[in-house]
């Protein structure tokens, strides 16, 4: 699959967040020419910390400017887009749903008017959530078919942005000279994530200043997953309709049933893996609303496009401690990362 990004002119937006980093990284690896458009990074940052923008075309700015975004994209030619540029925390959703909104929904139809407008890309790509589902509560997965009514701010900006997608790929690309799909990613794990409310990276705040990881609701149920396993699907969704339009569409990207997990036996798992006497404690949660069940089938992907998680929810946490505690140590986390990556796709071939 990497072989194929080969001096492919890729655009990624969200390239200075956690999942663009590791995505830029792979692309690297494969040998794509990368066009970056980003807010900056924060201060502490996966893209900061492996100096990714001095190896690629990165350019500062929002997706919520349009005539800023075209001039970079009209400059890149890009054949093929990865759109990955979001506000993407809920609690943040609630303390500013208008820029959430803006960021989320705007900022996928400025990124499709610039497809449209160019006539050089082939194959474009979303990035959205697990969340977009209008969610019953079920103990059984969603399906791409399932209604999408996202509840918070966040699940529904996102939801909002399937909606945008849709309608553009009708609208403008149904002669099938653009590809045009979106992801449904659950939760993601791995080194160098430093956002603020995502149990993994709270984790490693707490344990790193000697303290009991603190929980606010153990028992809500998400599906986990290396941040390695959604990338791989992104970039095998982009090479398959880009080779074949007919697949493009709407793909759910998660874990198997096992890595369904609640929050406390995630931080069970963590606890495990990092030693030092780790562990957790509920604190409760005054905080706004929160699904308590959220699982996904990803059962098309499988049968589409022949897509299967790799790494179980253990190696996930585990893999992640390897790369938190090596950067905690001072070593080579960017070659780190690249051996993650190459020890991931060789074992998915």
């Amino acid at each position: 699959m990497l072989d194929f990004y080969k001096n492919k002119r890729v655009f990624v937006t969200g390239h200075t967040g956690f999942k663009g980093t590791w995505l830029c990284t792979i692309l690297q690896m494969a040998g794509a020419e990368l066009t970056g458009y980003a807010l900056p990074p924060e201060e502490l940052s996966l893209c900061g910390i492996i100096g990714l923008e001095e190896s690629i075309t990165s350019v500062h700015g929002d997706v919520r400017d349009l005539e800023a975004l075209w001039r970079t994209f009209k400059a890149a030619q890009p054949e093929i887009v990865l759109h990955l540029a979001a506000q993407p925390i809920v609690r943040e959703s609630y303390r500013d749903p208008v820029e959430t909104y803006a960021s989320n929904v705007m900022g996928t139809v400025h990124i499709l008017e610039c497809v449209r407008r160019s006539g050089c890309v082939r194959s474009f790509l979303n990035v959205t959530t697990d969340k977009v589902y209008e969610n019953h509560q079920w103990p059984w997965g969603y399906r791409e078919t399932d209604r999408l009514n996202g509840f918070d701010p966040y699940a529904n900006s996102k939801s909002c942005s399937e909606l945008v997608t849709d309608s553009y790929r009708n609208s403008f690309f149904s002669d099938g000279a653009v590809a045009v799909s979106t992801a449904r990613a659950g939760n993601v794990i791995g080194g160098g994530d430093f956002a603020a409310d995502r149990i993994i990276p709270d984790c490693v705040r707490a344990v790193r200043a000697g303290q009991p990881l603190q929980l606010r609701n153990p028992y809500s149920v998400r599906p986990y997953q290396h941040v390695l396993e959604p990338l791989s699907a992104y970039l095998l969704i982009v090479q398959k309709q880009y080779e074949n339009t007919a697949l493009s569409g709407s793909y759910n990207v998660g874990p198997e049933s096992s890595g369904c997990l609640t929050t406390g036996e995630l931080a069970d798992l963590f606890c495990q893996a990092w030693g030092e006497g780790a562990h957790w404690e509920h604190i409760g949660d005054n905080g706004p609303h929160e699904d308590a069940m959220l699982k996904l089938d990803c059962s098309k992907i499988g049968t589409a496009l022949g897509w299967h998680p790799r790494w179980s929810v253990e190696r996930a946490v585990r893999e992640t401690v390897a790369w938190t505690k090596a950067w905690g140590n001072g070593e080579d986390v960017t070659n780190y990362m690249k051996q993650q990556a190459l020890e991931y796709f060789k074992e998915s071939l």
